[in-house]
């Protein structure tokens, strides 16, 4: 498995990676991943972690495309060379950009190869502010067409990427799967509970909250705005980012004149995220681009929780009225759907159905399926 990122980090491809190896390894395969030295190692039976060398120095790899990963990209092509010189295989799978590498061993090699497709390559040059050219956007095209033209089986993780595979004739190789996986956590007591909703709420104001990344595309300046506009007794709890973009986001609310009903919590492990959202009354995703479904939603949707977010396809793949609010993504219709949900039985009773079908259709067994469907595509292929 080529992984091209920090392994392990609690964010977006590294989570799902975690989960596609568990699901690996209980499925009773083996795994020689190849992937960055940044990042912790985790105990999965059936699982080897091979790290390239720091032979540049690098400390930190950001969110998204970068210069910075060209090199290790390179050692990761390395790396995976030499481990399929010494050891038989009989899958190459690969993640993200990393696929680019796994198909030319696996053509080297003669070897079958699975894509996952977290994203798509050319879309994450806008998502990330990466760059506007047309010209890498079409050389970005054009490597995302050869990586599946020349994957055995191609799995996708929300139905835009479905869309996208199936647009390019590549149906019959995809399979859909959605990253609902959570880390098991402890079972919190509810004196836990009331003493973190104290913590953050002592005057007993209602929490909403939002966790993730501090990527423009979540849209938290919109959050921000469209707190300014509640006048109910409610905190904005944002657990996530750390240093010079929390600072910068404490600026905003700041010149909003709401610092004083915004806390900031750094990023938590993943196994603590239930703690926080056992505390809120409303949880909120405000994105304003990308299509890709935040991982969020999953967590969300098993909470019982009522869930406001932002009326766009990243959301409305998954979301729909009947389960959740959506807002039109501007700072008065967000406000009028946190205050919504904060105040209607109607909220309650869409966060009841949305929990009812999260808990039918996202499931362990249900996940172990769609990997091992992915696996007999790649065999029924070769």
């Amino acid at each position: 498995m080529l992984a091209p990122e920090p392994f392990f980090q609690p964010r977006g491809t590294p989570l799902s990676e975690y989960f596609r190896i568990k699901a690996l390894s209980d499925l009773n395969h083996e795994i020689d991943l190849v992937t960055y030295h940044l990042g912790e190692d985790v105990e999965i039976k059936n699982l080897r972690i091979l790290r390239i060398p720091n032979l540049f120095f690098i400390k930190k790899i950001k969110i998204g495309p970068s210069w910075t990963k060209i090199p290790l990209d390179f050692l990761i092509f390395w790396k995976a060379l030499v481990q399929l010189v010494k050891k038989d295989y009989d899958l190459i799978f690969s993640h993200e950009e990393g696929a680019l590498l796994g198909v030319i061993l696996a053509k080297i090699w003669r070897l079958p190869h699975l894509y996952d497709m977290h994203s798509s390559l050319p879309q994450q040059l806008e998502n990330f502010n990466f760059s506007r050219s047309k010209l890498l956007k079409a050389v970005f095209s054009g490597l995302e067409r050869f990586i599946l033209k020349n994957s055995q089986a191609i799995i996708v993780i929300c139905l835009d990427l479905l869309r996208k595979v199936s647009k390019e004739r590549y149906e019959n190789k995809a399979v859909l799967v959605e990253n609902f996986l959570d880390f098991k956590s402890e079972d919190f007591s509810e004196v836990q509970i009331r003493e973190k909703r104290q913590e953050f709420a002592p005057k007993k104001e209602r929490i909403i909250l939002y966790t993730g990344n501090f990527q423009s595309y979540q849209g938290i300046p919109l959050l921000l705005e469209a707190m300014a506009r509640i006048k109910e007794e409610a905190i904005l709890l944002i657990v996530g980012g750390n240093g010079g973009r929390i600072e910068k986001m404490k600026q905003k609310a700041r010149a909003l004149k709401i610092a004083d009903r915004v806390v900031f919590n750094p990023e938590v492990a993943p196994p603590l995220i239930p703690l926080f959202i056992s505390v809120a009354d409303v949880l909120v995703s405000p994105r304003i681009s990308g299509t890709n479904t935040p991982l969020k939603i999953y967590s969300f949707m098993k909470s019982g929780k009522p869930i406001v977010a932002t009326n766009l396809w990243t959301h409305t793949q998954v979301l729909s009225p009947e389960i959740s609010v959506l807002a039109e993504p501007d700072p008065k219709s967000l406000a009028e759907g946190i205050v919504f949900a904060l105040n209607r039985e109607e909220a309650q009773a869409r966060a009841r159905k949305c929990k009812q079908l999260a808990d039918r259709d996202y499931t362990y067994p249900r996940y172990l399926e769609k990997i091992r469907q992915s696996l007999q595509k790649v065999h029924k292929v070769t």
